[in-house]
């Protein structure tokens, strides 16, 4: 199964602070266990998991080895580290999966993307809920979607809501 998730800033003291995690969590190793839980209720050890940012100011070790799947990393803004086992991955396009359109991933929002006015997906983080979707494009970092990772199928259904940047049945842009 394929997920995709950002923003946990594992072990950042301050991200109680300038999210809304504050009302959920009384401290951030409460906010550090209940993320991984989170993730591992859901995740399989097979499974592939799209990670577009901000994981960790830590050593990422210590909560790598805590989570199920195989981590495909896009760096965010609070990235610093570089491990060598970690495959980071740059922003563009992933990959088309049967009649699913191109997704494109990276940690920060745009206004357009390869494909973006032919029905491509885009998938960002970074904004913690902040940021309206625009065209085919929506956040999916944990404080958007209950402090869980986000599977392909609810990505899917998430697109059915909202509006493209160009309009297919009239051929007319919306922008």
């Amino acid at each position: 199964m394929i997920w995709f998730s950002a923003d946990h800033h594992f072990g950042h003291k301050n991200i109680l602070e300038y999210t809304d995690r504050k009302h959920y969590f009384r401290n951030i190793d409460e906010m550090d266990r209940v993320l991984i839980e989170n993730w591992n209720k859901l995740v399989k050890k097979e499974d592939t998991v799209y990670y577009l940012g901000d994981f960790t100011f830590k050593n990422p070790d210590e909560y790598i080895s805590k989570l199920n799947g195989k981590i495909e990393f896009i760096k965010g803004s609070h990235d610093k580290y570089d491990a060598p086992y970690m495959r980071i991955i740059k922003p563009g396009i992933l990959d088309e999966y049967g009649n699913l359109r191109t997704i494109v991933l990276c940690h920060y929002a745009m206004r357009s993307w390869d494909k973006s006015h032919y029905a491509s997906f885009c998938l960002w983080g970074h904004h913690h809920g902040k940021l309206e979707p625009y065209g085919l494009s929506f956040d999916v970092g944990v404080d958007c979607w209950d402090y869980k990772p986000v599977s392909l199928k609810q990505v899917e259904e998430k697109m059915k809501t909202l509006k493209p940047i160009v309009d297919f049945r009239n051929k007319t842009e919306i922008l």
